[in-house]
């Protein structure tokens, strides 16, 4: 497996996505299947795994921490703190919205630490910015954390290009995650891409298979359970999700062209981007997971990569990528 850095941090150039074997997609997977994968992932050379407070709520940090145990000293642990949530409320109403003060930074930090069983953090990200929180109150709360050993590097989620450069003002960002993909861009558009390029920060994207679908498997909303997260999204709304199978199809094709599949060539469009660029693709089954790690060994020419582009260019995606209570809180 190549590597690549975010920022002081060296890691494998595809990291692994943890979120679904515990959150979101609906029922949570087989935990013993789960550290199968998580093991199988570290065998292949997957350095960076990345998880969340959230994601459970809770319930991912205690996975990953039990699998990773006997190869700590072997992989790059990521973990968010950012939201508010109430455990006693349905699934879908749980997220109540965020919270970045700076007693809850260390609070959740050393939540996390224990849940995950590790000494200290190696990359901590504000997982939302929270409105109510100046970004420099939120970051010096979380370079505390770096100073006390507790924490080594530090990164934001979803964060604006503004905000993005205030933060790193205060203390050195090492990553910054979004979602990016194929068929989602938004930080093309709105300056956060170039924004990482331009001060050294690594970038990592979330759903760079496009929850799924990039992936040619889906071919059907009604495989969904009924709590799957993905069906409170525009894109996956019956008419919209119809319409972007079509430009799945061409993906398809260019996928048996090529000779790998669907998901290798959009996972290779996305580490053609830049050699700051690491994505984390879910994957909660040992096939999935090989086959997303073998995307790292795809080569694409410059054609290739224009043609993949223009094929699934965001001006032909039916739906956007977030509720409007979701997309609020993105880009602050």
């Amino acid at each position: 497996m190549k590597h690549r850095k975010l920022g002081t941090l060296d890691v494998s150039a595809l990291g692994l996505g943890c979120m679904g074997m515990s959150h979101a997609y609906g029922p949570a997977d087989d935990e013993t299947a789960a550290i199968k994968t998580l093991h199988r992932a570290v065998d292949l050379g997957v350095t960076l795994f990345d998880t969340a407070e959230v994601y459970g709520p809770y319930k991912n940090e205690v996975l990953v921490g039990k699998a990773l145990k006997p190869v700590r000293d072997k992989v790059v642990i990521a973990t968010k703190f950012g939201f508010s949530f109430d455990l006693s409320k349905p699934a879908a109403q749980m997220m109540t919205g965020t919270d970045s003060r700076p007693e809850n930074v260390k609070a959740v930090a050393e939540a996390s630490l224990k849940r995950l069983g590790i000494e200290v953090i190696d990359l901590f990200y504000q997982h939302r910015v929270d409105p109510a929180v100046p970004i420099e109150e939120t970051v010096g709360a979380m370079a505390e954390l770096v100073r006390e050993g507790k924490v080594k590097a530090l990164g934001l989620s979803e964060a604006g290009a503004e905000t993005i450069r205030r933060a790193h003002a205060v203390h050195p960002i090492a990553a910054l995650q979004s979602e990016y993909s194929l068929w989602t861009r938004d930080v093309e558009e709105n300056g956060v891409l170039q924004t990482c390029r331009d001060l050294g920060i690594g970038f990592v994207p979330f759903s760079p298979l496009g929850r799924g679908v990039l992936t040619g498997a889906l071919k059907k909303l009604d495989g969904l359970s009924a709590d799957d997260f993905r069906r409170s999204l525009p894109r996956f709304e019956a008419e919209n999700f119809d319409a972007n199978l079509a430009l799945v199809a061409a993906l398809e094709a260019m996928a048996t062209e090529k000779g790998v599949a669907p998901a290798q060539l959009a996972l290779a469009w996305v580490l053609a981007q830049g050699d700051f660029i690491v994505p984390i693709p879910g994957a909660s089954k040992v096939p999935h997971l090989e086959q997303n790690v073998a995307a790292a060994d795809v080569v694409l020419t410059a054609d290739e990569a224009a043609r993949l582009g223009d094929m699934l260019s965001p001006a032909k995606v039916s739906g956007g990528r977030y509720s409007q209570r979701m997309a609020s809180m993105a880009n602050r």
